[in-house]
C-alpha cells in the first residue's frame, strides 16, 4: 500500500475563470476528481493528501462532499511544487512507505498506468522513480538528464536548461514515486536558487543522486495521459482525448456508434453490446445502458439513468435520474426526470415529467407501471403514479394517481364552428 500527494493549489490564471482550475469539469466530473479516482481505483492507495491553495475552502468543500477520506493541506503562499510537498512532511513524520506524487490537473491519467508505474518502481528496487515521456517538441517541459549508465541524474527546467539540455526529447511527466523514509528529508533542504525563485519538486532528484540513492525513470507509453490543463483550449482538447478513448472501448465491446465525432459518452457510463448510439448524442454522468437499446439521434442522458434491454430513447429526448425497464419507448421530444418507468411502456411525443417544484425546490418522483400508454403532449405532475395498463389521452395534465386499466384525459371538448372562416372573411 502507498499514500498519494496531489498538487491542486494553483490558480490557473490562463483558464480565465473564477472557478479553481482543478474544479473545472469533463463530463460533469472535476479534473481533480479524475486524478483521485485514478489513484483510488488502483487498489493500492490507502490515503490521499491534496495540496490546496487558491480558493482553498471551495476545493475543501468539494472534497468533503465527494471524497470524504481525502485529507487537505493548505499551501499559502504558494512557493513552488517542492514547497507544496514539504508541507505534507509533518503529516507523514512516522511514515516510511511509498508515496506517489501527481498533479491535480491531469485528468487523463489511468489506474493501469499508475499501477504499472508503481510496479516498475518496486521491481527496480528504486528509491525514487520519475515518470517521463518522449516529446518531439519538448519546449516548456523539464528535461530528463541521464548519466553514462542511463540512470536518472537530474531534471532541468526549460528556463534553467543550457542549449544541449534543451535538445533532449525525454521530458518530466510530473509524476513521482518515492520511498518516503529515505527521501522525506529532501523536502526540508530544497533551495529556490533558480530562474523562477521557487522550490522545485524536481530538485529532489539532485538530492537523491547526491545521497547515493537509486533513481530510475519510467517512460510513459501514452503521452496523452499526462496532458495538463492550463487553458479552456486544453480543457476542450482533453475532453476530446478522453471521449475518443471511451468511444473506442465501446466499439471494441460491441456497441454500434454511428458517428463517433458527434457522440459524447462519459467514462462512468456502461453500455452493453448491440446497443446503437445515433449521431449527436450527449451521455454524461454515471449510467447503465442494456443490450439492443437505441439512443438518439440528438438524445441527452444526464446521469443516474438505468436503461434495461430493448429501450428506445429517441430524438430530442432528455433523461436524468430514472430507471426505464425493458421494451419501453420514448421516441420524440420528451423529458423524463426522477422517474421509474416499467416495461412495454410507450411515451408519446412531447411528454414531460414535471418533477421540480420551484418554490420549495423539491424534486418528486413519477412512477409509470408496465404496459402504460402516454399520449402526446402530456404533462405528468409529480409525485404521481400511473398504474398498470392505464392510458393517458393526448394533451392531458395528470396531477393524481391513475388506476390500472383506466383512461385519463383532461382535454377540453372539441368545438367545431361551421363556416367560421367564411363569416369572418365577409366581416373584413
Amino acid at each position: 500500500m502507498l499514500k498519494s500527494i496531489i498538487l491542486a493549489a494553483g490558480k490557473g490564471t490562463r483558464m480565465k475563470s473564477d472557478r479553481p482550475k482543478v474544479l473545472h469539469t469533463i463530463f460533469d466530473k472535476t479534473l481533480l476528481g479524475y486524478v483521485i479516482e485514478a489513484v483510488n481505483n488502483t487498489g493500492i492507495a490507502e490515503e490521499n493528501y491534496v495540496i490546496v491553495g487558491h480558493q482553498s475552502e471551495t476545493v475543501k468543500e468539494y472534497l468533503e462532499r465527494n471524497y470524504s477520506g481525502t485529507k487537505t493541506v493548505l499551501q499559502m503562499p504558494q512557493l513552488g511544487t517542492g514547497h507544496a510537498v514539504s508541507l505534507v512532511v509533518p503529516h507523514l513524520k512516522d511514515y516510511t512507505g511509498e508515496v506517489i506524487i501527481l498533479c491535480g490537473d491531469t485528468p487523463l491519467i489511468t489506474s493501469d498506468t499508475i499501477k504499472e508505474f508503481v510496479g516498475f518502481h518496486r521491481s527496480s528496487k528504486a528509491d525514487l522513480t520519475v515518470m517521463s515521456a518522449i516529446q518531439e517538441n519538448p519546449t516548456n517541459y523539464g528535461r530528463i538528464v541521464r548519466n553514462s549508465d542511463d540512470m536518472l541524474e537530474a531534471i532541468v527546467e526549460e528556463k534553467d536548461a543550457n542549449a544541449e539540455q534543451k535538445n533532449i526529447k525525454e521530458i518530466n511527466a510530473g509524476i513521482y514515486c518515492l520511498n518516503w523514509g529515505k527521501l522525506s528529508n529532501a523536502f526540508l533542504s530544497l533551495s529556490n536558487d533558480n530562474a523562477q525563485g521557487e522550490y522545485y519538486l524536481t530538485d529532489i532528484v539532485k538530492w537523491a543522486v547526491n545521497s547515493g540513492l537509486k533513481s530510475c525513470v519510467y517512460i510513459l507509453k501514452n503521452n496523452e495521459e499526462v496532458f495538463g490543463i492550463n487553458s479552456k483550449e486544453n480543457l476542450a482538447q482533453a475532453t476530446r482525448y478522453l471521449n475518443d478513448r471511451i468511444i473506442k472501448k465501446h466499439l471494441i465491446n460491441g456497441v454500434t456508434i454511428i458517428d463517433p465525432l458527434t457522440t459524447w459518452i462519459s467514462p462512468d457510463t456502461e453500455i452493453e453490446a448491440d446497443t446503437v448510439i445515433y449521431p449527436s448524442c450527449y451521455i454524461e454522468g454515471k449510467n447503465k445502458i442494456g443490450k439492443n437499446c437505441k439512443i438518439g439521434p440528438f438524445a441527452h442522458i444526464r446521469g443516474g439513468v438505468v436503461l434495461e434491454d430493448n429501450v428506445k430513447i429517441g430524438n430530442f429526448v432528455e433523461v436524468k435520474k430514472s430507471v426505464i425497464k425493458s421494451d419501453t419507448n420514448a421516441c420524440h421530444l420528451t423529458y423524463i426526470g426522477d422517474s421509474e418507468i416499467g416495461s412495454n411502456v410507450n411515451i408519446g411525443a412531447g411528454t414531460i415529467t414535471a418533477n421540480y417544484e420551484p418554490l420549495s425546490k423539491i424534486k418528486s418522483k413519477t412512477v409509470i407501471k408496465d404496459n402504460v400508454k402516454i399520449g402526446s403532449n402530456s404533462v405528468l405532475v409529480a409525485p404521481v403514479t400511473i398504474n398498470e395498463s392505464a392510458n393517458i389521452g393526448a394533451l392531458s395534465v395528470i396531477t393524481k394517481d391513475i388506476p390500472k386499466n383506466s383512461l385519463a384525459i383532461t382535454r377540453s371538448p372539441l368545438q367545431i364552428i361551421a363556416d367560421w372562416v367564411v363569416k369572418k372573411t365577409k366581416k373584413i
